[in-house]
């Protein structure tokens, strides 16, 4: 791992709860959004991401168009996707709305791209599901070549083939920087090598060093493809800050638990418990959550463990509070983040 650790926060947009515990406008959750990254980078944050959904907890559906309102608040931050769902979405204009927020925002932007752990995309767009792997390989393909700005002639099964056709606007100052999410699965690990991209590791249950094998995977593989072996890893986690591990947990975990819930019972998970909750709190657990100091010392762990540059709080944990959000934040910047740097030095 070369420079220091950048250190950022990614959010699904989800809808929140006023005070009185009514549920906000999806309206108002977006403008919400905007302010939570405005404040990542009056902080000191380096890195903003927005996800995409398209079901009625979350708010984001199109994350390009509220970075680009971030984008004309901030001067530093980078802003990006996590993800963006590549599969059912157009390689061609994912490119050009990436490259057209870069040129708005002085080339701070940045693509995460994904196969989404969540499908309702398929069937709004028209996509077979059953095509899952087949689409996002084939997609992935045709961003590449996109990606490198020349004029692409490209065939596949599933779109439309290019013949010497340009893509626009380019970017201003080499290639739009472009990483790959991954769940867990090695053979998305070597297709992220494969392709040269940056790796974010999403680590939403269990201990950060159970990805070590992947990470270690992703650079042989780099090795092995002849790419850039000192290309990032990322890391994305669920997380929340507020002054002692206590007050943390206790502000996080009824928004951790119906969230959880919620999203469990459409996947046939287990009910949520606060015994499984603090345990995923506590050393060994993927969560993110307690005092600044706390912390401070996961994601120096976990950014050692795995040799990453970056590391990534899902800030967003559904109903909680935009204001809680937003003090959190201001922790992580302020507090958290010149921690990390000594424990890192």
């Amino acid at each position: 791992m070369a420079g220091k650790l950048e250190l950022g926060i990614d959010t699904f947009g989800d809808v929140t709860r006023d005070a009185d515990g009514t549920p906000l406008s999806q309206a108002q959750t977006l403008r919400n959004v905007v302010a939570e990254g405005v404040q990542a980078d009056r902080v000191g944050l380096d890195f903003f991401g927005v996800g995409e959904h398209h079901r009625e907890d979350f708010a984001v559906s199109a994350p390009e168009v509220v970075l680009a309102a971030i984008a004309g608040q901030t001067e530093r931050i980078h802003l990006g996707s996590a993800v963006t769902v590549l599969s059912s979405d157009d390689p061609v204009r994912v490119f050009q709305r990436f490259a057209t927020l870069d040129g708005i925002s002085g080339g701070r932007a940045e693509v995460i791209l994904g196969r989404g752990s969540f499908i309702e995309s398929f069937p709004l767009f028209g996509y077979d599901l059953a095509k899952y792997e087949e689409l996002f390989e084939e997609k992935l393909s045709l961003f590449a070549e996109v990606r490198k700005q020349q004029p692409v002639t490209w065939t596949g099964e599933l779109r439309a083939p290019l013949n010497d056709q340009s893509v626009y606007p380019h970017v201003e100052h080499g290639l739009l920087k472009t990483w790959i999410g991954v769940g867990g699965s090695p053979e998305s690990v070597v297709r992220a090598a494969h392709y040269g991209f940056p790796l974010v590791l999403a680590i939403i249950g269990g201990g950060p060093m159970r990805f070590q094998p992947l990470a270690e995977l992703y650079r042989k593989a780099l090795e092995q493809f002849g790419q850039d072996t000192s290309l990032p890893i990322g890391v994305h986690s669920p997380g929340f800050i507020a002054e002692t591990d206590q007050e943390a947990k206790d502000i996080l975990w009824p928004h951790y638990e119906v969230m959880t819930n919620r999203i469990g019972r459409e996947r046939g998970w287990p009910p949520a418990s606060r015994a499984r909750f603090e345990h995923e709190a506590g050393p060994d657990g993927a969560l993110v959550v307690g005092s600044p100091e706390t912390v401070a010392q996961k994601i120096a762990y976990a950014a050692k463990g795995l040799g990453a540059s970056r590391f990534d709080i899902k800030m967003s944990n559904g109903t909680l509070p935009h204001d809680d959000l937003m003090r959190s934040i201001e922790l992580y910047g302020t507090e958290v983040a010149p921690r990390v740097h000594e424990l890192m030095s």
